[in-house]
């Protein structure tokens, strides 16, 4: 149920059970734990009860225990579906290979600054990374005076490397759903890349998608 929510949607116990494959009953009692614990959170809306992930903290930590779950292994052989393997939201940014692809272009681009410096978790956009941003119609101070982490690296589940998590990871997505880079799948994080996505992005990012 907790990875069902991933997408960023809420969804009804009833909804959720279908995804468990368990009760209603049932489920109601796993999420009221689920409450309890944090993880989730409950609005009304008339008569029906939604339930969301509590914060982007709890998705960060599901897509980490997604990585540790899978065991150690000599060699990583993905098994993830292709349609999620390709691209897919982890909560509010865009994951699988097509995040990958974007967090090591943009390093290789000199974009992505680690800080402090040599650390491999929190990112600054360069001089050169901001310019490029702005071209694509984001607004990097309003993001860097959110109360969010600016930029981190986020462990790809499928891919068992970094995406670009944190605000500028969300507005990254934002920009690609508006200007139909990508179109996400209903129901589901799978995240389709258009053919227009395509030719966008190896102009902006220099990579075909």
């Amino acid at each position: 149920m907790l990875y069902c929510l991933m997408d960023g949607h809420a969804r009804t116990s009833t909804e959720l059970s279908v995804v468990a494959g368990i009760s209603p009953s049932t489920a109601s009692v796993h999420l009221q734990r689920l409450k309890t614990a944090g993880l989730v959170k409950l609005f009304l809306q008339g008569k029906h009860r939604f339930y969301s992930l509590q914060n982007k903290e709890v998705a960060e930590a599901l897509e980490g225990l997604s990585v540790l779950a899978g065991g150690p292994r000599e060699e990583f052989k993905p098994s993830t579906p292709n349609r999620l393997r390709n691209a897919r939201t982890c909560y509010d940014h865009i994951a699988g290979s097509l995040g990958v692809a974007l967090h090591d272009k943009f390093y290789e681009h000199k974009w992505l600054s680690k800080i402090p410096a040599g650390s491999g978790d929190h990112y600054e956009l360069t001089r050169e990374g901001t310019k490029a941003m702005e071209g694509i119609g984001l607004n990097v101070e309003a993001l860097r005076d959110s109360r969010r982490k600016f930029a981190y690296a986020c462990l790809d589940w499928s891919e068992r490397r970094p995406h670009i998590g944190g605000a500028l990871g969300a507005a990254i997505l934002q920009i690609a759903l508006k200007r139909k880079w990508v179109v996400q799948e209903l129901d589901s994080r799978a995240l389709s890349i258009t053919s227009f996505g395509r030719r966008e992005m190896k102009q902006w990012f220099g990579f075909a998608a």
